[in-house]
């Protein structure tokens, strides 16, 4: 029992399939049997075979491809060996079998190790493709939450970066997107961008991503005022009821002459990094959204000249946290910005996510998101 509870312990700390099979014949071999082959489908060359003696593994591949499994059930006679097949079967499902052989008697004990030893490995296998499909799904639907492309911006410089937390089998809760708007009345070319992020993880949350960045688009294209555009994702948002979840956003409204226009809701304050290295705070805080329906927001206008850099970017930066220290805390943040100055939109951004990174050696918690506009000299 000391043996099975050791096996289970290292098959659980592993969520790669073909990593399970292998250890699997690890631990079979020598303990329990002189040669294991692991299968995931018995009609195809084992993944992973093991024998004791490494010279005599071309051996027994070419034995098993001539003369197949070994019979399922306790040893019998198969080659020089005693041998047998236990099948991999968990939830009711096959998912492939383990041969193994020994060489001299199969003592009854032994084989019964086998089959439980072999019924954890299947348990964990089946675990470890479940997170597969799910990682596999979550990363499918992140990568559709986020644009395919960003536009080109004629006189800007543009950059973002983004960084699920964990190990992406869960959608994150940021997003970001940049996309072009009708131009204004006296034809000025204009382009929208939004940095947001939704409470949560999960299924729930990226609905509401998706509502988000959809709506933000599609009232983008009939023109609407910005701060107009935040109201009505407001009430959208409030509209959802038990699935709606808190929003903070940043969107934003950029002309081909600079001229800028923000909307802060609940979000992190958007910084402008002047080419001398001066950094200043571009937006007034307002209310997150999903919260109160009846909410007016106004729109801030500013300007970027020529070698500013307008930086943005989701709590994932602001509380990176070392202890009990954030990076955000005591104007961390504007010193990290202040040291890019002169720097491609690029530059900046990877500068930044790098510095979150190097902040603690602690995996972040949170989804990172970012995006830099730079006016081009």
């Amino acid at each position: 029992m000391t043996f099975v509870a050791e096996a289970s312990e290292l098959l659980a700390g592993t969520l790669d399939p073909q990593g399970i099979l292998a250890l699997t014949a690890q631990l079979v071999v020598p303990r329990l049997a002189t040669w294991c082959a692991a299968y995931t489908d018995e009609d195809q060359p084992p993944v992973y075979v093991w024998h004791t003696d490494e010279d005599c593994s071309d051996d027994l591949k070419h034995l098993l491809r001539i003369e197949g499994l070994p019979p399922s059930g306790p040893p019998v006679p198969w080659g020089n060996d005693l041998a047998c097949t236990i099948p991999l079967v968990a939830r009711g499902r096959e998912l492939g079998a383990i041969a193994i052989g020994r060489s001299g008697r199969f003592p009854p004990d032994y084989f019964e190790l086998a089959e439980e030893l072999v019924r954890r490995s299947a348990l964990a296998l089946d675990n470890a493709r479940l997170y597969a499909e799910q990682k596999s799904t979550s990363l499918a639907l992140q990568r559709s939450l986020l644009p395919p492309e960003l536009p080109d911006l004629p006189g800007f410089d543009l950059a973002v970066a983004y960084n699920p937390a964990g190990e992406g089998a869960e959608v994150g809760g940021d997003f970001y997107d940049v996309f072009a708007c009708p131009p204004s009345e006296d034809g000025r070319t204009r382009w929208r961008f939004a940095i947001g992020d939704v409470c949560g993880t999960g299924p729930v949350a990226a609905a509401v991503t998706g509502l988000a960045r959809h709506a933000l688009r599609i009232l983008g294209a009939e023109g609407m005022p910005l701060s107009d555009v935040v109201e009505r994702l407001n009430r959208l948002i409030l509209a959802e009821g038990d699935r709606g979840r808190l929003l903070t956003l940043l969107h934003g409204e950029l002309t081909d002459q600079g001229e800028l226009s923000l909307v802060c809701a609940g979000h992190p304050l958007p910084l402008i990094l002047s080419p001398d290295g001066k950094v200043t705070e571009c937006a007034t805080p307002q209310p997150l959204l999903g919260v109160v329906e009846d909410i007016v927001f106004e729109a801030d206008a500013t300007k970027l000249e020529p070698g500013d850099v307008l930086f943005s970017c989701t709590d994932g930066v602001t509380e990176r946290r070392n202890g009990e220290v954030l990076l955000g805390d005591g104007n961390g943040l504007e010193e990290l910005l202040a040291s890019c100055a002169g720097l491609s939109a690029g530059a900046v951004a990877a500068t930044v996510e790098q510095a979150v990174r190097d902040y603690s050696s602690d995996p972040g918690q949170d989804d990172m998101a970012i995006v830099v506009l730079r006016a081009l000299d």
